[in-house]
C-alpha cells in the first residue's frame, strides 16, 4: 500500500514538473508588454477570487488586472 502511494506521488510530481516546463517555455517568445498583461491578469484574477470568491469576480479581476498590466508596461 505504501509503495502505491509513493509511486502515485512520483507520477504526480513528474507530471507537474513537465507541465511547468511547457507552460514557462511558452512565455519565452512574449514581449515585455505581453508578459505584463499576463502577470496583471493572473494577479487580478487571484485578487478578484479572494474578494468575492465567485467566477464572475475572478473574471472581472483578471480582465481589470490584464488592462492595468498592459498599461503599466506600455512603452512611452
Amino acid at each position: 500500500m505504501k509503495q502505491q502511494a509513493t509511486n502515485r506521488f512520483s507520477v504526480l510530481g513528474s507530471a507537474l514538473l513537465l507541465s511547468a516546463v511547457v507552460v514557462l517555455g511558452g512565455c519565452a517568445g512574449m514581449t515585455h508588454q505581453e508578459k505584463g498583461t499576463a502577470a496583471g491578469a493572473v494577479v487580478g484574477g487571484v485578487v478578484g477570487n479572494v474578494l468575492c470568491g465567485g467566477l464572475a469576480c475572478t473574471g472581472v479581476g483578471a480582465a481589470v488586472g490584464g488592462v492595468i498590466g498592459h498599461e503599466v508596461t506600455k512603452k512611452p
